[in-house]
């Protein structure tokens, strides 16, 4: 009860926004689409910051955007919020015949193949097919290959994997011999994507991992910054010796 109570007050809240408020009266699906991202990538930032308040609160302006979605779908005939709310439930039903149904499953691998098998039989093309085009690439990355799994395309250990990256390291050092910029481009994909594999062995996501990297930098590189200031000298004027000695006493002193 207390539950519904939020939710028709959020809703009662996007109806005075629509038909009162300048702003939100202009609004349309494509003005909306950059703003959800920008709100999607604020709440992966606060996940890997693990920072519950702010994931609290961008959760809340997610689910906004979800609602004003819903609120101009319903005015232009098409769906309304009850319609998105249902079709989610019956997607999860029909997709977890395991819990829904007769199906017996042993782990977690068992429900995913499930679930790629019903999404073609319910259509699908290709298990690929699923993987938004525009999606950043790391990601895109890490998601072609756990589709690629449920299928059985998959390396059976982590040495395997490594050994692939080391092919792949040596294929790129070669083109670099040879200084065709395209195909150093392509080895240097590859070699990107095979490590992407290999983290996926190691259960580390490879996307946060990698944004915690820049996180770690720019916290160093400032506080680089704020020590060359201190000694009344700017990074741009120092040699690199200079600040690589800094660098380090800034790693030392975390």
């Amino acid at each position: 009860m207390e539950n519904n109570l939020a939710f028709n007050r959020l809703l009662e809240i996007m109806d005075d926004l629509r038909e009162k408020c300048p702003w939100d009266r202009k609004q349309t699906i494509q003005t909306l689409r950059q703003q959800t991202i920008e709100e999607l990538y604020e709440l992966t930032d606060a996940i890997t910051g693990e920072d519950w308040k702010a994931i609290k609160e961008e959760l809340g302006d997610l689910l906004l955007h979800i609602v004003f979605y819903a609120k101009i779908g319903a005015e232009q005939k098409q769906f309304d919020i009850n319609d998105v709310i249902n079709g989610i439930c019956e997607k999860l039903i029909h997709r977890h015949p395991h819990i829904y149904g007769d199906v017996k499953v042993e782990n977690e691998e068992q429900v995913k193949q499930n679930w790629e098998q019903l999404k073609l039989k319910e259509g699908k093309k290709s298990v690929l097919s699923g993987v938004p085009q525009s999606l950043p690439a790391l990601i895109k990355a890490m998601r072609l290959q756990e589709k690629a799994k449920q299928v059985g395309f998959e390396w059976e250990h982590a040495g395997q994997v490594w050994d692939k990256v080391k092919e792949e390291m040596g294929e790129l050092e070669a083109t670099f011999q040879s200084g065709n910029q395209q195909e150093m481009e392509d080895e240097f994909g590859d070699v990107l994507f095979s490590l992407v594999n290999y983290s996926r062995f190691l259960k580390i996501d490879a996307e946060n991992a990698l944004e915690r990297t820049n996180k770690k930098f720019i916290r160093r590189f400032q506080l680089m910054e704020a020590a060359a200031a201190a000694n009344g000298k700017r990074l741009g004027e120092m040699t690199l010796d200079e600040m690589d000695e800094i660098w380090n006493q800034v790693k030392k002193g975390e």
